[in-house]
C-alpha cells in the first residue's frame, strides 16, 4: 500500500520508530508495518493480553521493506508486504510458513481475500488490509454512466483532466486491460503495446499522485480518474461529489498481508499478534484508523454503509488480483519513467 487520507472516528496515535533493527528477547516482539496501519493503543493493549512487548518500526513501500529485511532479516519478526510482494520474498526465503493451527481467528477471514495467486494456500500470508483501485467520477462535471471501462480514459475530450496513480504496475495495469490482456502480463509483446496505449493517453493526464490521490478531485482540479476505494469513500466522507465506478475490465486489487520472517526470534509471538489483528475488534478499529477495510469479514459489516468500499460481488469477482511480474519489473519502470518524461 502507499498513503491516503483517515476519514473514520478514532485517531492513530504515534509509536516510536526505529532506525535499526532491535533483536528481539524473550516476551519481545520485533514488528515492522506499514506507518498508520495500528496505533499504540492497539500494541499497548496486545501487551496488556499477552505480556509480549512489541518493539514497531514502519515503512512507506515495499521496496523500504524489502531493503530492509534483505539486510538484517534477524531483526524482525512480524512484517506486512503487499501482494506480489509476498511470492517475491517468500522465492528468495525471506518468509517462513505460518502454522495456521495457531491462528483461532482465521476462520474470520473473508474467503474472498484468501488464495490469491501470489500465495494460493495462504502458507506465508495471511491478509491484513484490503483494497481495490477503480475509476473515480467527479460527478459535478461528469455522468458516471459515461464511465464504465478504462478505456474510457482516453476520450479525446479529456484532455487534461485525468488522473492516475503515480504507480507502475497500476498505470500498466489499466492500459493492459483495455487491450484485453492481463494486468500482471510479463509478455514483452503485451507490456510494449501498453506502453504505445500510454502514450496516446498521456495528453489528458493532468496529474500523478499516489500520495494524497482524493486531493486532486477534492480541489477540483481533475474530473476522472483513478483512486483507491479508501480515497474515494474519504471524498465522499467530505461531502464531495466523487462516485467510484468498477470498471467493465475490473478493479485492480492489493493486499497487504501479515507475514513472518524467516529470520524470526520469536515465532510464537508472531502468530499471537496476527490472532490478536484477525479479532472482529481490532480489525474494526484498524479500519477507523486507516480508513480501509481489513480481510476481516464481521468487522467489515460495521461499515456496510460506506459504498465505495463495497464492490458488488460481481465486481469483486472481476477484480484482478496484482502478482509478480518476475524479471520484466524493469521493463515496465524503465517504460514509466519515459512516460513521466513526456517520452
Amino acid at each position: 500500500m502507499k498513503k491516503w487520507t483517515t476519514f473514520l472516528a478514532g485517531s492513530a496515535c504515534a509509536v516510536s520508530l526505529l532506525s535499526q533493527p532491535v533483536f528481539a528477547q524473550d516476551k519481545e516482539l520485533v514488528f515492522m508495518n506499514w506507518g498508520p496501519y495500528i496505533n499504540s493503543s492497539l500494541l499497548e493493549q496486545f501487551t496488556k493480553e499477552t505480556g509480549i512487548k512489541v518493539i514497531y518500526s514502519t515503512y512507506e513501500s515495499n521496496e523500504t521493506l524489502y531493503a530492509k529485511l534483505k539486510t538484517h532479516n534477524q531483526g524482525y519478526d512480524l512484517v506486512v508486504p503487499s501482494t506480489y510482494f509476498v511470492s517475491k520474498m517468500r522465492d528468495e526465503g525471506m518468509l517462513q510458513k505460518i502454522d495456521k493451527s495457531k491462528l483461532s481467528n482465521f476462520s474470520n477471514l473473508d474467503p474472498n481475500y484468501l488464495d490469491k495467486p501470489y500465495d494460493p494456500n495462504n502458507d506465508y500470508s495471511i491478509p491484513h488490509v484490503v483494497a481495490i483501485t477503480g475509476l473515480a467520477v467527479n460527478t459535478d462535471m461528469y455522468d458516471p454512466e459515461e464511465f464504465q471501462s478504462w478505456a474510457d480514459l482516453w476520450k479525446p475530450e479529456l484532455e487534461g483532466q485525468v488522473m492516475l496513480m503515480d504507480d507502475t504496475r497500476e498505470v500498466f495495469h489499466i492500459a493492459l486491460r483495455k487491450l484485453g490482456y492481463s494486468g500482471n502480463s510479463i509478455d514483452d509483446t503485451q507490456i510494449d503495446e501498453a506502453y504505445a496505449q500510454l502514450q496516446q493517453l498521456m495528453p489528458n493526464v493532468l496529474v500523478f499522485n499516489s500520495d494524497n490521490p482524493g486531493a486532486p478531485y477534492m480541489s477540483g482540479e481533475v474530473g476522472v480518474g483513478m483512486l483507491w476505494n479508501g480515497s474515494a469513500a474519504a471524498a465522499q466522507n467530505e461531502g464531495l461529489p466523487i462516485e467510484l465506478v468498477y470498471p467493465k475490465e475490473g478493479g485492480i486489487g492489493w493486499v497487504d498481508n501479515l507475514a513472518i520472517s524467516s529470520g524470526a526470534k520469536n515465532i510464537e509471538a508472531a502468530h499471537k499478534m496476527i490472532d490478536f489483528l484477525l479479532r472482529p475488534d481490532i480489525a474494526e478499529q484498524i479500519t477507523r484508523d486507516t480508513g480501509y477495510l481489513t480481510a476481516v469479514k464481521a468487522s467489515n459489516d460495521k461499515f456496510t454503509h460506506l459504498e465505495a468500499l463495497f464492490p458488488s460481488q460481481e465486481d469483486l469477482d472481476n477484480v484482478e488480483w496484482q502478482s509478480a511480474v518476475d524479471d520484466k519489473t524493469s521493463r515496465y519502470e524503465e517504460y514509466f519513467l519515459k512516460l513521466k518524461a513526456g517520452q
